[in-house]
């Protein structure tokens, strides 16, 4: 038996309107100081109070939000007492309001106890809207939280059922003026959902039709939201749905071993989520090629790429995902991204560690041993294909 879970969407052009047809008396926004300067944050607020709302600001979600702003942003809920909690932004501000919308109702709980395992009861002081400001991490359509525990130096994953939103808005306008490089770590960071979430050991009929879709709006759309920006809506707003229907399918199946890469090397070297774990998922479907069982071929065939077989579809496609980045100027290797070889042997045990207690590492087609694990990193950072 199987769940498929969804948020109600509301998207395409003058999709933030809808706020103006909430019923409810007082909204949170979780959002950071970047897009306050920008001025979306009023253009929220404008909204809300035509709906008859008052509106408390947390502005302070850093990116890769941790442990300490979460506590903080719940117990500013609990001094305004809100029945409407808004995420706003990029994936670090849709996972902390979806933290600290569970702290606010469970005080008794840390962060790091949400879990699918553990009921919350939710929904007995307020609801959760997700609007994205980029196209990429779909947090909006899943019920996944990533955070920092800035102390022990690694990213939690965390989630439950219940936090997924109640209502995602996904208004291409608020992604038109993002700037190339957002753009592509972003970008990448979709597609990485859509290719795992169709590849993982979770995956199913219903998000495997999302994941393809949005891998196709990815391969075609990524290149020209990256290099003409705000002049080609038509890419925005694709690569607006993309996210969102990226991570659909990626929240009801799961993420694999890029991801698992991804939120060690992350952690540690303070890199972008969705740009590291674009640049591991080409060796870790090189590292799976011959443990499809069919999926790589299925995939590729999907998106018009040559199949012959299952291994053969699979260096197609990561032989597609280094093109991609190469157009678009992301890092394919470690060493592109800055970091010493000193820096990675120094760091590598720890590495490992962090991969080991990771969660999408038990969705991979093929779980690495301790050993595996270290020659991936080394060959991502010398950018060498994955022939193990």
């Amino acid at each position: 038996m199987w769940f498929f879970r969804s948020p109600e969407i509301v998207y395409g052009k003058e999709a933030l309107s809808y706020l103006e047809q909430l019923h409810g008396r007082h909204a949170f926004i979780v959002t950071d100081a970047t897009l306050v300067e920008r001025g979306f944050l009023e253009r929220i607020c404008r909204h809300l109070r035509r709906a008859g709302m008052a509106v408390t600001v947390f502005a302070d979600v850093e990116p890769e939000p941790s442990l300490e702003t979460v506590r903080r942003g719940a117990q500013a809920m609990e001094a305004h007492q809100p029945d409407w909690i808004i995420g706003l932004g990029g994936g670090s501000c849709l996972d902390a309001a979806k933290a600290m919308w569970v702290l606010y109702e469970r005080p008794d709980l840390d962060p790091d106890a949400i879990s699918p395992l553990a009921p919350l009861g939710l929904r007995q002081k307020a609801r959760l809207i997700c609007i994205p400001t980029t196209a990429g991490t779909g947090s909006e359509a899943t019920w996944a939280i990533v955070l920092t525990d800035r102390s022990a130096q690694r990213k939690l994953g965390l989630g439950s059922p219940e936090v997924l939103p109640d209502i995602a808005i996904v208004d291409p306008v608020l992604t038109q003026d993002l700037p190339p490089a957002l753009t592509a770590a972003t970008g990448m960071d979709a597609l990485t959902h859509a290719i795992e979430g169709f590849t993982s050991t979770w995956a199913n009929p219903f998000s495997d039709a999302l994941c393809v879709h949005a891998a196709r709006l990815i391969l075609a759309h990524l290149p020209r939201a990256v290099h003409h920006g705000g002049r080609d809506p038509e890419a925005r707003e694709a690569m607006a749905v993309a996210a969102a229907m990226a991570g659909l399918g990626f929240g009801n199946s799961m993420a694999a071993l890029a991801h698992a890469l991804g939120h060690s090397a992350g952690a540690v070297f303070k890199v972008h989520h969705g740009r590291i774990v674009g640049l591991f998922l080409p060796y870790t479907i090189e590292f799976t090629a011959y443990h499809g069982e069919g999926r790589y071929q299925a995939l590729a065939r999907s998106l018009n790429l040559p199949a012959q077989d299952d291994p053969t579809a699979a260096r197609t496609l990561a032989a597609t995902v280094r093109r991609l980045a190469e157009d678009i100027g992301e890092p394919s290797s470690l060493q592109a991204l800055g970091i010493a070889r000193s820096a990675l042997e120094e760091n590598l045990e720890r590495l490992c560690d962090l991969v080991d207690v990771d969660p999408t590492v038990v969705t991979a087609r093929r779980v690495p041993h301790r050993e595996e694990v270290r020659r991936l990193f080394l060959y991502a950072y010398e950018g060498r294909p994955v022939d193990f």
